[in-house]
């Protein structure tokens, strides 16, 4: 089968096509044919050997997946020639994978695969944030950076179903447009965000602030929380990992709140079952639905990861696979 291969770690462009063996049947595992891969953040580190889990080269990057299934264990929920999307970790951007039955979920029927591909990571990673460790409540104000990213426009279509006012943090006006097809109510620069997120609340402030940036925002996302505001931390897409005073948390008993989806699931698997059922009546209902901001064939897949290192990227980048 084919497959992307990291086989340096020089970037996203050093990516190659290679054919591979196909995963050796497996009893206990879901086969499923790939027709569609989502392209994360992480896999974009992995080229360059800097994500926390390093992988001996050569390595086949891709962490969530949609196609139909193959074959399924009687106990997986899923039967062969079911549509399925997945979070496989590594390994994604091929033909044919093995996933663990606890990471492969049923797609609605109105969902493409290409949609489906975009849902594992994102949308997962919005609910665990959202509804889990912030314990968003209906009325509050949400404010999300990287707005038109995968993980900041999950955030914004989640929060919004959950009863949020949202206001999208983007770096460009072409952004907005993007924020505002998510469902945020307003979108502001991220030039001048903190002034512009008081004004807009009345000087209140918001009551948690989504962060996969980090960077230079971060100080004055502290200060655009309002009493008992929580800030979460996702991730660092901005490239410095900020740190913060202490003594600022005891300003309105604000929270920084860290998210780690990944660290969490590993060690209660039967939680990412928890979450695709508490998140499918609004995915077969359209409320969750992945903006698409470009395809690329598999043998394409260099260009794909240099348009997310490159910040060019506009919603979710999807291979298409078969």
């Amino acid at each position: 089968m084919r497959a992307v291969r990291i086989t340096s770690l020089d970037g996203p462009r050093a990516v190659e096509i290679a054919d591979v063996d196909e995963p050796a049947p497996d009893d206990d595992k879901v086969m499923i044919d790939v027709h569609a891969a989502g392209v994360t953040f992480p896999d974009v580190l992995q080229t360059r050997g800097q994500y926390q889990i390093k992988l001996p080269v050569p390595f086949t990057p891709g962490s969530e997946v949609a196609g139909t299934v193959r074959s399924a264990p009687e106990s997986s929920g899923v039967t062969a020639g079911q549509g399925v999307a997945s979070f496989v970790g590594f390994g994604g951007f091929c033909e044919v994978v093995a996933a663990d039955p606890a990471t492969v979920f049923p797609l609605p029927d109105r969902m493409s695969f290409e949609h489906g591909a975009a849902v594992p990571m994102n949308v997962l990673t919005a609910h665990f944030a959202l509804k889990r460790r912030a314990a968003l409540r209906e009325g509050e104000t949400v404010l999300v950076h990287g707005a038109a990213g995968g993980v900041g426009s999950a955030s914004i279509q989640l929060a919004k179903a959950l009863g949020a006012h949202v206001i999208g943090v983007v770096s460009t006006d072409a952004k907005a447009e993007l924020a505002r097809a998510a469902g945020a109510d307003d979108v502001v620069l991220a030039d001048g965000f903190k002034d512009a997120a008081k004004e807009l609340t009345g000087g209140r402030g918001v009551d948690i602030v989504v962060d996969p940036v980090g960077g230079d925002r971060f100080t004055d996302s502290l200060r655009s929380l309002a009493r008992e505001g929580r800030l979460l931390v996702i991730g660092f897409t901005g490239g410095e990992i900020p740190t913060v005073k202490v003594n600022r948390l005891l300003l309105n008993n604000i929270s920084v709140v860290g998210v780690a989806w990944g660290e969490f699931f590993l060690h209660r698997m039967a939680y990412l079952h928890e979450q695709w059922a508490d998140l499918l009546p609004l995915l077969e209902a359209g409320k969750l639905d992945p903006h698409i901001g470009a395809r690329y064939p598999l043998d394409k897949a260099a260009d794909a990861l240099a348009s997310m290192d490159e910040r060019s990227a506009v919603g979710k980048i999807v291979l298409d696979v078969t």
